[in-house]
């Protein structure tokens, strides 16, 4: 019913943004895993609300309860179950929508779908979800570790303040050194600055994230339907606010080049090649070079301003946005997009793993 992701490692997750809790269960994990909780802690605090002064104000601890599938630090191969207490909700933010859908949310589609909708803060539709999938992420990195892939996301665009750089030319190890997750330090300044222009204003902005994995090992993907990077796609259109998604051809737009341009030299047998306009990906299979994908986010659709909208009877209401929201998502967004390339590359690598002899 759409709350499970993956084909051999899957996760499945449920909660509210309101309710008592939201979790998950992780099938398919394979057993012997030494997990790392200082790198689950990490990336969840990397997510969480409350940070500074550019983000929800809303405080959750979230700390994660694992409640199976671990024993002594290592995972046991079966179902591993895990919960995130909701310390810090304000249902009453929300009292005043109780009966009103408001612009550019989910409101209205999940009323028409199911005759019923959640009002505290978006239900199942809020971002709140995204933090079970940085649990498993964090777990599914881990995998990807012990075989020397490696996953990083930055922003790299925050309205009309970009970073002109390509991933190769960034430092990983800058880009949580700032609010804003950008690894440069000037850019990130701008950036910063214009999200609190638009915050003041009442108003929001959108943004761009883009991730890459390094180390990549080639022959995985399932053509014709599960190619590498329509899986991909569909991870990243998964997330809340993601309206656009791009992989490879990073300083180039496609569509108007010339094969000669554009075609990607094999180097040698190993797959490598002189450029890498494809992003690592041919045929929907990785070819073992570095897969790199931009993922663009609409702003924020609660605004401090007035606007008109449509109730359940169809009269038209004046409403206005009330509690703790971003004005921009992309910072917090950062673990979340890594956590959803790492499920998916896993997934692919367990795959791989059982259609050769």
């Amino acid at each position: 019913m759409g709350n499970t992701f993956g084909r051999l490692f899957k996760l499945t997750t449920f909660g509210e943004s309101h309710g008592n809790s939201i979790g998950g269960i992780i099938d398919g994990c394979p057993a012997g895993l030494e997990i790392d909780f200082e790198h689950i802690n990490l990336q969840l605090a990397r997510r969480k609300p409350g940070q500074s002064s550019i983000t929800s104000s809303r405080k959750e601890s979230d700390i994660v309860e694992f409640n199976s599938g671990i024993l002594k630090g290592k995972t046991t191969g079966t179902p591993i179950g895990f919960i995130i207490k909701n310390n810090d909700v304000k249902s009453k933010d929300y009292d005043h929508l109780q009966n009103v859908f408001r612009p550019s949310h989910a409101d209205f589609s999940y009323y028409a779908k199911y005759g019923i909708r959640d009002h505290r803060g978006g239900g199942r539709s809020s971002a709140r979800e995204t933090v079970c999938r940085v649990v498993a992420g964090a777990i599914a990195q881990q995998i990807l570790i012990k075989i020397g892939v490696k996953i990083h996301a930055y922003v790299s665009k925050v309205g009309s303040v970009k970073l002109n750089k390509s991933y190769l030319e960034i430092d990983p190890d800058k880009i949580f050194s700032n609010n804003v997750r950008c690894p440069d330090l000037s850019i990130s300044n701008k950036m910063i600055e214009q999200i609190k222009i638009h915050k003041e204003n009442g108003d929001t902005i959108g943004g761009q994230i883009t991730v890459f994995a390094k180390n990549m090992k080639p022959g995985w993907g399932e053509p014709v339907f599960d190619k590498l990077h329509a899986c991909l796609a569909k991870a990243m259109l998964s997330i809340n606010a993601v309206h656009g998604f791009k992989y490879g051809f990073e300083s180039v737009d496609i569509s108007s080049c010339k094969g000669s341009q554009v075609n990607d030299i094999i180097e040698n047998s190993s797959g490598k090649t002189k450029t890498n306009f494809s992003g690592g990906i041919q045929g929907g299979i990785s070819n073992g070079n570095d897969i790199y994908c931009k993922i663009d986010f609409k702003p924020v659709s609660t605004i401090m301003k007035n606007q008109y909208s449509s109730d359940e009877t169809g009269k038209v209401t004046l409403i206005k946005g009330k509690g703790r929201h971003d004005s921009c998502v992309v910072p917090r967004a950062v673990p979340i997009v890594e956590s959803m390339m790492a499920l998916t590359l896993v997934d692919h690598f367990l795959i791989s793993k059982t259609n050769k002899i």
